[in-house]
């Protein structure tokens, strides 16, 4: 046995240019394969991880993944506001610990601008139970500061102390509320969430944003200077959306359906796990549809072996009619080759798993910045084990065709000159 693993791994260094390409190409199928499973269960967690220790989030009634999306995720539109009474309404029933309140709607540079309570800061958790933290400064106390996200800072150079002017609407160019800038009172530590990606302001900034604006225009001839908004009436009259906490999670689905069925509006309340898993399942046809394409891809790359080693049977007739006259049988000629496919077929998949650690390591920072994906280098869950056993798997089927086809050769096959 170790004589044949040797012939095989002789035969392999000689055709080595040959062999590479393929290696290659498993090589790079194998880590597009696990990198497809990778950011699939990574976003999961980065998802799941957006907020954590929220009981409801109530927002106007529609459809609760894309309440979910837009309250917490900013992605998308809501469907109609819900009053600032209805909020007070539901913050001071009995069973609701804590309530925060959302507005969205403006931006800067294409981030999303959330007004929200000082409270905002302190009630939020994501990841696991993890309270927010501030890099550099505070939280807002004036009306016109703002706490900036950590890639909002790191992309666009802002400090503690620097001026920032908001877009009305989510368009990266949309008319400026340029006469009332903000100053950025505090940076937030890195959260992997798209708190990392938001302008937090207070609300009663956004009332004062839009107090000589009406349809989302300014007023011709009305120019409120921001040194004067404080004569105005600043309580907001609608919000977005809700955070709720509950003082027992016991008591989640009796104030939910009593939010549901509120009689002032209507309203709804859900659950951020269950929307999640709303969400996935919409998502799970794209996951399943971006799983087989790439064990297609690894099909193509193991067919490509398959291939190169019956196109070079055709030159090793003689190499492997003299290792039947020096006494090798058909059986060994068949674990040779055999033990060669897939000798190769492993060394693209350790290739495959570097490719992937060194995609991780240099792709990460991009992920997180970009889609507020956290990738991470750790060692492989259950179901990448079975990713690879099946690529090895395939790799040794492929690998019997030329196995068989060398078995069947005769000895006279190789010594018989051809033209």
């Amino acid at each position: 046995m170790k004589a044949v693993l040797t012939l095989a791994l002789k035969s392999a260094w000689a055709r080595r240019l040959t062999l590479g390409i393929t290696l290659a190409s498993i090589a790079i199928s194998s880590a597009l394969l696990l990198a497809v499973e990778r950011v699939r269960h990574d976003a999961r967690e980065s998802f799941s991880q957006s907020v954590s220790g929220v009981d409801l989030v109530v927002g106007a009634r529609g459809g609760g993944v894309q309440l979910m999306l837009h309250a917490v995720f900013h992605s998308g539109a809501a469907t109609h506001n819900i009053r600032l009474e209805s909020f007070e309404a539901i913050a001071g029933h009995p069973s609701v610990a804590w309530a925060v309140p959302l507005s969205l709607g403006d931006s800067h540079r294409g981030f999303p601008v959330l007004g929200t309570a000082p409270d905002y800061f302190v009630r939020f958790r994501h990841g696991d139970e993890q309270a927010l933290a501030f890099s550099s400064g505070q939280a807002f106390g004036e009306i016109f500061e703002a706490v900036i996200g950590s890639a909002v800072a790191a992309e666009l150079g802002y400090r503690v102390g620097d001026r920032v002017t908001l877009s009305h609407g989510m368009e990266a160019l949309g008319p400026e509320h340029g006469d009332k800038p903000f100053r950025v009172a505090g940076v937030l530590a890195p959260t992997g969430t798209p708190v990392d990606r938001t302008v937090h302001v207070g609300l009663e900034a956004i009332t004062a944003l839009h107090l000589d604006w009406a349809g989302g225009a300014p007023l011709p001839g009305l120019s409120i200077p921001a040194e004067y908004v404080r004569k105005f009436e600043l309580r907001p009259k609608e919000i977005t959306a809700a955070l709720i906490g509950l003082n027992s999670r016991a008591d989640v689905f009796r104030v939910q359906r009593h939010i549901n069925d509120y009689r002032g509006e209507p309203l709804l309340a859900v659950m951020p796990g269950v929307a999640l898993d709303e969400l996935w399942q919409a998502l799970s046809m794209v996951e399943r549809t971006l799983l087989a394409l790439s064990a297609l891809i690894v099909t193509v790359g193991l067919a490509g072996l398959t291939a190169t080693m019956l196109a070079s049977l055709n030159e090793r007739r003689r190499e492997l009619a003299i290792l039947r006259a020096l006494g090798a049988g058909p059986g060994e000629i068949f674990l040779m080759l055999t033990a060669e496919g897939l000798l190769i077929t492993t060394l693209g998949v350790l290739a495959g798993c570097a490719l992937l650690a060194a995609g991780i390591f240099f792709l990460a920072p991009l992920l997180q910045a970009h889609f507020g994906i956290i990738p991470q280098w750790r060692m492989f869950a259950p179901n990448e084990w079975m990713l690879l056993a099946a690529i090895l798997a395939t790799g040794l089927a492929a690998s019997l065709v030329p196995g068989v086809r060398a078995w069947r050769m005769s000895l006279a096959d190789g010594l018989t000159p051809r033209n």
